[in-house]
């Protein structure tokens, strides 16, 4: 729908009603269209909210060179001291370069919002026309009436877009939280797992030396000899293991704290924090994620979107079947012509019906999404708290039965080599045995707070369930040598 008016300088008139109602028109169009501005904070404000609740933890957007000096210095003192997991959570949030070009995103989209809030410029045509001695010159004002009436619909779809971009970069947010979770679980155990594998090198180095002597002394056979060194072989390629886990685990979590240059120095606490006493008791999980997960509410609200959409295709179906306008011809040897004409296209071929058609079809898209969204949601968050409670089952086990047991073994052996009843053999091979334990301690205390972190991001946004345990374990490559 556009709208023209038509005059020219050399017969002015007095305005007549028409033109007087389409200046009115005119000037609301200008004052809806200046209605349009950008918010203080670029809808920032409502991500650093859901970071604050559920995180507890303070976000920046890097959007000035102060801002980058400001989020600098708070990092270098998170990183003056050993980084704890909730340090490590900050200092990703503030110093990932990843999530601050997401941030950008809110900023892209608002200006695309403020955009469609603002009526085009209006346009102006001028015109000379010869006839013999006849000089006829028209003057044209035009705007878009289309986009005037459609311009609060506009405003309205444009801002759920806006809401759901923000519901996009909190996930975002959530997500690389639990992530820098599981990379600080993993660095960590890699470096306790390394200390113990130089343990059981070290034994091995002594196991190994002085099974090389006794042979030489004629005490023990080839045989015995072999299986000594095959041990210490075996010690020394689980360590080298061990240590390129180490190095690994270190990088992955180096990239999601976002450090480079003598950030990349951080030191880590010397072991896994200790496991709760007891293990969280949901037995209403499911209502409890679908209530609060974020990818669920922003499926129901693009499924309202659509919906509404839907019903805003159906009202505004003919609405670029009519053009109107007022004109005003003037010359120079006949009188002035004043008038108004509409034009109407015969719907003949396109009645709307294939724009409403598609747009059902969307808005059926969007209801079986959001349906897939919650079955989905119930069924990740129940395999995440199973999963996390059997993990606290296993690691308990670990620090309650096999770690004490195998301590208890240590002691009565000691004493049954004080009194020489077994010989040092025994006593180092159960040395080993021992250390073996205390390693597979350490990875079930490691997978508990993976899971921990898995089951803290299902019940409030979509985790990663695929168990984030780095590579293989140090404990198991232990216990296949000895």
């Amino acid at each position: 729908m556009k709208g023209r008016f038509m005059t020219s300088s050399t017969q002015p008139t007095a305005l007549r009603p028409p033109r007087l109602r389409l200046l009115a028109l005119l000037a609301s169009a200008a004052v809806l269209g200046g209605c349009a501005s950008f918010s203080p904070d670029g809808g920032f404000s409502a991500v650093e909210k859901t970071a604050r609740e559920r995180l507890g933890k303070d976000l920046q957007w890097a959007r000035t060179e102060a801002d980058q000096d400001r989020i600098g210095q708070r990092v270098a003192e998170l990183l003056a001291k050993p980084l704890t997991m909730d340090d490590a959570v900050q200092v990703a949030l503030l110093n990932n370069r990843g999530l601050q070009a997401t941030y950008a995103e809110l900023g892209i989209t608002e200006a695309e919002v403020v955009q469609a809030g603002r009526l085009p410029n209006p346009g102006f045509s001028f015109g000379r026309l010869t006839r013999g001695s006849e000089v006829e010159y028209e003057r044209g004002l035009h705007f878009n009436l289309a986009r005037l009436i459609a311009l609060p619909f506009i405003g309205q779809m444009e801002a759920r877009r806006f809401e759901q971009v923000k519901s996009m970069v909190a996930m975002q947010v959530l997500s690389l939280a639990a992530d820098t979770r599981k990379a600080w679980v993993n660095a960590l155990a890699a470096e306790e797992a390394v200390r113990y594998m130089r343990q059981v090198k070290a034994t091995a180095d002594a196991s190994s030396e002085l099974a090389r002597r006794m042979e030489q002394v004629g005490n023990f056979n080839k045989l015995q000899r072999a299986r000594e060194q095959g041990f210490y072989a075996d010690a020394a390629l689980n360590l080298a293991l061990a240590e390129q886990a180490q190095r690994s685990t270190r990088e992955r979590l180096t990239r999601q704290l976002g450090a480079w240059g003598a950030q990349t120095q951080f030191s880590l606490p010397e072991r896994l924090p200790d496991l709760p006493r007891e293990a969280l008791d949901l037995p209403d999980v499911e209502r409890v994620a679908l209530a609060q997960r974020l990818d669920v509410q922003g499926a129901r609200l693009a499924a309202e979107q659509t919906a509404r959409n839907l019903g805003l295709t159906r009202t505004t179906r003919f609405v670029n079947v009519l053009e109107m306008g007022f004109f005003r011809n003037s010359s120079n040897e006949a009188p002035t012509q004043r008038g108004w004409e509409i034009g109407v296209e015969l719907p003949l071929f396109d009645w709307g019906g294939a724009r409403v058609a598609r747009a059902e079809a969307v808005y059926m898209q969007a209801l079986h999404r959001a349906a897939e969204t919650a079955v989905n949601a119930r069924s990740e968050v129940r395999e995440a708290y199973t999963g996390y409670r059997s993990a606290y089952d296993i690691a308990r086990h670990h620090r309650d039965e096999i770690v004490p047991l195998r301590q208890r073994i240590a002691e009565e052996n000691q004493l049954r080599y004080n009194g020489m009843l077994i010989g040092v053999f025994e006593l180092l091979a159960d040395a080993r045995s021992q250390i073996t334990s205390v390693n597979a301690a350490i990875q079930a205390k490691r997978d508990f707070w993976i899971a921990q972190a898995d089951l803290d991001m299902a019940l409030i946004g979509k985790p990663s369930l695929n168990a984030a345990a780095g590579p293989a374990m140090a404990a198991e490559a232990a216990g296949a040598g000895h």
